[in-house]
């Protein structure tokens, strides 16, 4: 089933400056919120999922929020790249005594499906415990990737997103530990005829977005298990052995056939000419117009 947002709220004196951007991955939805608050705004949130509220940017002076869970109330004071995670049914009220302009990021977490992929599960006390206005300097470079996901529309494929989602929500819940003797070894091995199925699928299907279930699926693993043993087994993690199958397809059609490049994009899977472009520069060192000259001299 697609995991969809489940939440609730009520606003006043606040304007959506922007489209929303959003995108989902695998057990996580992100959204960047660009607004405007004037003099005296509020808002009253509730959701039905775990989430992290990350402020990007900030023009103006902070703003007071209100934090209600189990009768108790805190306020704090919101700052620029500052954070709080607000677990599910945990009503939020905010509201603005001077003029803001605030540019935002929610992860909302959907905790079934990330404890699938991690492959154990998680402490309901973790994920039942607010924390309010912290910095994390690693999730918070974290949420600028994720946030920059949505923005770009020459996206990278889901797998990238999933790592970045996944990395963030180990690290937000604290999530290290030591891992039996047994997963150790099911993290550091792919079998021979594991990694050939994955890398057979990979390459006939590198032309499409390929989730990280789908190539966990194919090994019998958790999608956490999966991605240790098939970094451990290639030395690149999943994603990046999937846009180098995509590249090598792109170089065959380039040395064999005088498509142009937005017939090659289209049909390698990029967003378009441009998107191709950088991405071949940045695996080659070279645009496909001068890998394809110098190829053919």
């Amino acid at each position: 089933m697609t995991f969809q947002p489940r939440m609730t709220s009520t606003v006043e004196g606040i304007t959506l400056l922007e489209d929303l951007r959003w995108r989902r991955w695998n057990g996580v939805i992100a959204d960047v919120w660009n607004v405007e608050c004037a003099a005296g705004a509020s808002g009253h949130y509730v959701s039905r999922d775990a989430r992290l509220f990350v402020v990007l940017e900030r023009e103006g002076s902070p703003s007071d929020v209100q934090l209600s869970a189990d009768g108790t109330t805190r306020m704090v004071r919101r700052t620029p790249h500052r954070m709080s995670f607000v677990p599910a049914d945990m009503p939020l009220w905010s509201r603005v005594e001077e003029p803001v302009r605030v540019r935002h990021l929610d992860l909302h977490f959907h905790a079934p499906t990330l404890s699938e992929r991690l492959g154990e599960d998680l402490d309901p006390a973790r994920l039942s415990a607010p924390r309010l206005d912290f910095l994390d300097e690693r999730i918070f470079a974290l949420s600028r990737m994720i946030a920059h996901e949505c923005m770009e529309p020459d996206r990278h494929h889901d797998l990238y997103g999933d790592g970045l989602t996944l990395a963030l929500f180990i690290d937000l819940l604290e999530l290290g530990r030591r891992p039996t003797a047994g997963e150790a070894a099911r993290r550091a091995l792919l079998s021979a005829r594991q990694l050939r199925r994955v890398t057979d699928f990979i390459e006939a299907n590198c032309a499409r977005n390929i989730r990280l279930q789908e190539l966990a699926d194919l090994t019998g693993l958790s999608q956490s298990y999966f991605s240790h043993a098939f970094k451990a087994a290639t030395g690149v993690p999943p994603y990046q052995w999937h846009m180098k199958a995509r590249l090598r397809k792109v170089q065959a059609l380039l040395a064999d056939h005088d498509l142009p490049l937005t017939e090659i994009a289209a049909s390698t899977g990029f967003a378009d000419q441009a998107h191709l472009t950088r991405a071949f520069r940045r695996l080659t060192g070279s645009t496909p117009a001068a890998w394809r000259r110098a190829y053919r001299k």
